[in-house]
């Protein structure tokens, strides 16, 4: 039940910006999603499963949202700093994703667990149940995406200082999100000035 699911996870978002993950009951993230509990428990199987399932979700819309800023209009350094601002806004309009690309998890959140032993019959939740990325997987998986997008027929040495340039750009991105910007200043222009001094193949 998609539409279903969908709705549960928001319920759960909703939540957790109200009180702390444990905290939550599954019986009012149910009541607020207008499903029975017993749907809940068949979709996630349990809490835990909420959260990977929650989890699951926030990755896969922060990578998504990097997807779109590559596919911007462009040269790759306008493509790179898009995916720069990207992700300085999406860590501070969440909190979960912020803890995803940092490794910095507080009380508050729920945290990634180990992947569950049982395979749930639910598809989505199988693939939840895989767990996410950590934060240095997470930044290998934008670099490779930044790469395959901006790379064309670059010779291998070309493509080995292109994926230095772009892992470069989301680390530069990633200070921000740790030591904010001053009042002010632009971080994804500072990210692009800089980048924008490199030669990228």
């Amino acid at each position: 039940m998609p539409a279903a699911r969908e709705s549960l996870l928001d319920a759960a978002c909703t939540a957790l910006a109200r009180r702390p993950w444990p905290a939550v009951r599954m019986v009012d993230v149910a009541a607020t999603a207008g499903v029975s509990r017993q749907t809940l428990y068949n979709e996630f199987g349990s809490k835990d499963g909420l959260a990977r399932a929650l989890l699951r979700r926030e990755t896969d819309t922060y990578l998504h949202g990097v997807e779109r800023a590559l596919a911007v209009e462009g040269g790759p350094v306008d493509r790179l700093a898009a995916v720069s601002a990207w992700t300085i806004d999406a860590a501070h309009g969440s909190a979960l994703t912020r803890a995803m690309l940092t490794g910095c998890w507080s009380e508050r959140l729920p945290t990634p667990s180990r992947p569950g032993v049982s395979l749930s019959p639910v598809p989505a939740q199988r693939r939840a149940d895989a767990g996410v990325p950590t934060p240095a997987e997470l930044l290998a998986l934008v670099r490779d995406k930044a790469v395959n997008a901006l790379n064309g027929r670059a010779r291998p040495k070309d493509t080995e200082e292109l994926a230095v340039v772009c892992e470069s750009a989301v680390r530069m991105a990633l200070s921000y999100v740790i030591a904010p910007s001053r009042k002010g200043e632009d971080p994804a222009e500072s990210v692009r000035e800089i980048i924008g001094r490199w030669s990228t193949p």
